[in-house]
């Protein structure tokens, strides 16, 4: 028997401290706490932790993380890739991670599009992987997928991938064997695809390539995995140390009157970045796969899980600016730009914003699609039923913001795990689920896809959906039409929004489509598209 003695608050105190949407998260919470002290006298909601699989975290012997290093590769070349662990220092801490090629992030590859490179990859970890090239409309069996397109890469072994790319834009790469771990501990590199036209993009005088992360941290180390199953599958593993290219203290000197083109990655595990520049704006020109249909001034660029974002900026006055994340609650540091005087003459035409008539001209045949009525509904919910001893009327109570910035259920998140619940994909039509569905198109296709995230569901949350080796056009957002195209293959569904999205199928073999953050990917959040 427990006894549990409930303390009533005081509601000015909690107000004036917190609000009044702080004081229903924080009441959620204690609710949620208590419910599991009670429901852990009866059963153990976690109990496969017992006999976890221990993971190596020693550090004696493991050579020190490099940074990112360019390399720009020709048609044909072969180029070899090593997954290793490596040392790095987090916050003081000298950890264990993994690195491509030594270096976090992975090397980042320069290839002309419509080239063709061979990547042999060599697994030195102590873990199974596979390499997925992401966004990049290769051949099936090249994808990276484990017992899909190929079989996972054994500790010791090597695995040789051919990759086209058709595509200009930013891509990276990154594993499909447990992702939430991997991932997380350094295995992710950016490629550029450079335009075949060599005057695609405007004039900039540098380009700088930024991965935004976290990493959670625990005492003197990460916070625990287990080798078994994904911790945190709830909200995903969100982190307490933020990272640009690895680094909890990046900086980036230019001169005065700078035009610096940025590619920017988000590669963390679960969370949304709203990415901004201190006393700048920011010039949107592309996406995942090139340009938009014109150019946008903005001041912040929302990225979320696997998606990627071309800005420029024009740095015209000298100082020390922020690299900055903002939430309706927070903002955090993520590095500094430094800004040295400079005489070089101001560029008077950067905010001069262009049409680009070669994409929007590209995207015309596909304009009639849009009003079509969709060919596949697919919702997004979670069955919880296996957390037992919960009450899940109570995980329906939540804020009205469309996305989850922080991990305010950090207790619940943190005992559940990807083998007591599921995260779903639901065909509308059938009922099927995750990989019962499979659908089946032909080559040449056109189809209308619709995403519900469904606010009803145990923790609405939003979902990044990516599909593999097709590209699509986001067309509308609850109804509201995009009058701003680019290709992509990542798209961010907030709470309780519907994405109608166009995919043109060009590619054959049988294609993932899931959630990106790595957790809801391993508890299940996952499907196919079979092209023939």
């Amino acid at each position: 028997m427990i006894t549990v003695k409930i303390l009533k608050p005081s509601i000015s105190n909690v107000r004036k401290r917190l609000g009044v949407l702080n004081l229903i998260k924080a009441t959620t919470f204690t609710l949620i706490l208590l419910l599991a002290v009670a429901a852990c006298s009866k059963t153990e909601i976690v109990r496969e932790t017992k006999k976890e699989t221990k993971l190596s975290r020693e550090t004696a012997g493991l050579e020190e993380a490099k940074s990112s290093q360019a390399i720009e590769l020709k048609d044909y070349d072969v180029f070899q890739l090593d997954a290793k662990p490596i040392a790095k220092e987090i916050n003081g801490l000298r950890i264990r991670m993994y690195g491509y090629n030594g270096q976090i992030p992975g090397p980042l590859i320069k290839v002309r599009q419509g080239s063709t490179l061979f990547v042999n990859l060599t697994n030195n970890m102590d873990i199974e992987t596979t390499v997925h090239w992401h966004g990049i409309r290769l051949e099936n069996k090249f994808d990276g997928v484990p017992n899909v397109t190929q079989n996972p890469v054994k500790p010791g072994e090597s695995f040789l991938y051919k990759l086209d790319f058709p595509d200009e834009g930013i891509y990276w790469y990154h594993p499909h064997v447990r992702e939430d771990l991997q991932q997380e501990l350094g295995l992710y590199g950016n490629i550029l695809v450079e335009p075949a036209s060599r005057d695609y993009f405007s004039k900039a005088d540098k380009e700088v390539f930024l991965f935004l992360d976290d990493i959670k941290m625990a005492k003197n180390d990460v916070d625990v995995f287990s080798a078994d199953f994904a911790r945190f599958a709830l909200m995903g593993r969100f982190g307490n140390a933020m990272l640009v290219n690895g680094e909890t203290d990046y900086e980036l000197n230019l001169k005065k009157g700078d035009i610096i083109r940025f590619y920017i990655t988000n590669s963390a595990n679960t969370r949304t970045f709203n990415f901004s520049i201190e006393n700048h704006k920011l010039k949107l020109i592309g996406s995942d796969s090139g340009k938009f249909e014109r150019e946008e001034i903005v001041d912040s660029v929302i990225l979320s899980v696997a998606e990627r974002y071309i800005i420029e900026a024009l740095f015209d006055k000298d100082g020390v600016f922020e690299i900055r994340h903002t939430t309706p609650n927070k903002t955090y540091t993520l590095g500094t730009i430094s800004v040295s005087d400079n005489n070089k003459s101001q560029n008077s035409n950067f905010y001069a914003l262009k049409e680009n008539q070669d994409i929007k001209s590209g995207m015309d045949k596909y304009r009639k699609y849009f009003d079509k009525a969709p060919d596949y509904q697919i919702d997004l919910t979670i069955d919880m039923s296996s957390m037992q001893g919960m009450d899940h009327r109570i995980m329906a109570m939540a804020s009205n913001e469309k996305i989850e910035w922080e991990d305010d259920m950090a207790m619940m998140n943190a005992m559940s795990t990807s083998k007591n619940m599921k995260w779903i994909l639901k065909d509308k039509k059938t009922g099927k689920e995750n990989m019962d569905i499979n659908y089946q198109v032909k080559i040449g296709d056109i189809k209308k896809i619709r995403l519900f995230n469904d606010p009803k569901s145990m923790h609405p949350m939003q979902h990044p959906i990516h599909l593999h080796g097709q590209r699509f056009l986001v067309i509308s957002e609850d109804e509201k039409m995009n009058k701003n195209l680019a290709w992509k293959d990542t798209v961010l569904v907030p709470k309780g929004s519907t994405v109608d999205l166009l995919v043109e199928f060009t590619n054959p073999g049988k294609w993932m489509i899931h959630c990106h953050v790595a957790e809801h990917l391993e508890a299940g959040m996952m499907s196919m598209f079979t092209v023939t």
